[in-house]
């Protein structure tokens, strides 16, 4: 069975030749029409990806890794092509991003893990492995925005690992937190695929990737690739 089908894939931005940041230089400009060159990040991009597979997919900054996670979970749009998407989707997608600062962690727990879809009774029985998962025991009635970037994804991915979903999006979460706290995600990651659960995994450690993923693809020059292994 297929999770996520893509055919004919394409995506482009468009870049301001000149960049306006203030209103005093919107207001010095009002007349003149601004120009634009467009960039395509992902061009004529087909993928099919099974129910259960693990896959990684590398490529350099930029290459469009991030933008194609985002299209499958529909934060973006295609220019062009089709998304096809069977089961539901967690994101793990800019850790912490919807984070309140002036609240504590505490209530941004709540908060976050019931935008998520978790009832209240499931957020009270996954409290503690939240919490204890995250390290932050002794940090939960601290303002969000007295935690550093670290600490805040760390417990961002904490909460959102918590979500029953059929298939996992995780852009760059290993990039997150110290060497233990890599291992648990890993292992989250191994217990996922286990179950049966459809895993994305976008990450720069190539070799990590080898050993985690069924398969592995490569996204250059608006292309996707299968990756070659040395």
């Amino acid at each position: 069975m297929t999770a996520v089908k893509i055919k004919n894939l394409q995506k482009k931005f468009l870049l301001p030749h000149e960049r306006r940041t203030t209103l005093k230089e919107n207001v010095l400009n009002i007349f003149k029409k601004r120009t634009y060159e467009p960039l395509t990040v992902l061009d004529d991009v087909n993928l099919t990806i099974k129910k259960g597979e693990f896959l990684g997919i590398i490529g350099k900054n930029g290459s469009g890794k991030s933008t194609l996670l985002k299209l499958i979970s529909k934060i973006y749009n295609p220019d062009k092509g089709e998304i096809e998407v069977n089961g539901e989707i967690a994101p793990f997608l800019e850790l912490g991003i919807g984070f309140q600062p002036e609240l504590t962690a505490r209530q941004n727990i709540e908060i976050n893990a019931t935008l998520l879809g978790l009832t209240k009774q499931e957020i009270k029985q996954k409290w503690q492995e939240i919490v204890e998962f995250a390290e932050l025991e002794n940090f939960l009635d601290l303002k969000i925005k007295n935690y550093s970037s670290g600490m805040q994804a760390r417990l961002a991915f904490s909460i959102a690992s918590q979500t029953n979903a059929d298939i996992y999006l995780c852009d760059e979460v290993l990039a997150v937190g110290d060497e233990q706290f890599q291992e648990k995600c890993i292992n989250t990651f191994k217990n996922w695929h286990k179950e049966g659960k459809t895993i994305i995994l976008v990450s720069h450690n190539t070799k990590l990737l080898e050993e985690l993923c069924t398969s592995i693809v490569k996204l250059e020059n608006g292309k996707i690739t299968p990756h070659k292994t040395n």
